[in-house]
């Protein structure tokens, strides 16, 4: 489906980077959280569970190559040409000495037919040495790091254990792209105590930043969570779907329209998800939300400033 006349979708900015088709490889590395393990905080952020983005080929008992090599066959059955992105996604993964981060960055693009890296992490866990190197890798290959925003509220990031502040994402993208690196951001709608009108003054705020892609998810709960067990005791509003595409629909208009939209929802597996159960595909919630921008005639940036 081309979106891109409502919406600048990920799909098509691929296609510009890359002449052939490009899938990105999950890597469970091992790594942990500064709020996790005690440096700043204990437990993890509270609405977090790994389980529920790591797919089945991914182990972090196995090395890089040997989960690479996994996803390679997982992915390889339907597309045998496909091209992969080393994606290192699970926890924080710029969190350990800059040794050992080249070590398992080279590793995996040293495996047959990687085309580039893609670094999920923490605002406060990345460091001028280390982005020094990847400015130079970058020069290389491809290079994508992704920062957990979450929210630009900070009482709303204490409030979920996420231990760093709002400035502090700031100061680590405008520290990555200064050195050229294409620079993602994540943020969740609908966290405890924020509703829809914050997330639109929100939306202003994250267009403002010097991101490349931005990743957008709805608000889950995850069994056996911190939040799951206080949304049990006194629960706050879940988005249904029709609420949730109306909201993205508002908040995409206040976007810059040069802003790479990766993605609007995830999917976590039923077993592990309380709420909200929409029952749908990620591609179906596309579909929806298409005909959705259609029907009132709205598209990404009409708002911005």
């Amino acid at each position: 489906m081309n979106t891109s006349f409502l919406y600048n979708d990920f799909g098509s900015w691929m296609k510009q980077q890359f002449p052939f088709k490009v899938q990105k490889i999950s890597i469970d590395a091992g790594f942990s959280c500064p709020n996790r393990d005690g440096t700043i905080a204990r437990g993890g952020c509270t609405y977090c569970d790994n389980r529920t983005f790591n797919p089945s080929y991914c182990h972090k008992r196995d090395s890089v190559t040997e989960q690479l090599e996994a996803g390679k066959r997982f992915f390889g059955k339907k597309y045998p040409e496909m091209k992969y992105l080393a994606y290192f996604q699970a926890y924080t993964n710029t969190y350990s000495p800059t040794s050992k981060l080249r070590a398992m960055y080279e590793e995996a693009l040293a495996v047959s037919d990687v085309v580039g890296l893609v670094i999920g992490t923490r605002p406060d866990c990345v460091s001028d040495e280390l982005l020094d190197y990847l400015q130079e890798l970058n020069k290389k290959t491809f290079v994508l790091v992704e920062y957990g925003i979450e929210t630009t509220n900070n009482k709303t990031l204490e409030r979920i254990n996420r231990g760093h502040s709002f400035e502090c994402s700031v100061d680590a993208i405008k520290r990555t792209k200064e050195r050229g690196i294409l620079t993602g951001g994540h943020i969740i709608l609908g966290l405890p105590g924020e509703d829809s009108q914050e997330s639109i003054q929100q939306a202003k705020i994250i267009s403002q930043l010097p991101l490349d892609i931005l990743k957008i998810h709805q608000m889950q709960i995850i069994r056996g969570t911190k939040l799951a067990r206080e949304w049990n005791e006194e629960p706050f509003h879940l988005y249904s779907l029709d609420e949730y595409i109306e909201l993205i629909a508002q908040y995409i208009q206040y976007l810059r329209k040069d802003l790479v939209l990766e993605r609007f929802v995830s999917q976590s597996p039923p077993e592990y998800l309380v709420g909200p159960k929409w029952g749908i595909k990620n591609y179906e919630f596309t579909n929806k939300l298409v005909n959705y921008l259609k029907k009132h005639n709205i598209k990404q940036g009409d708002l911005a400033e």
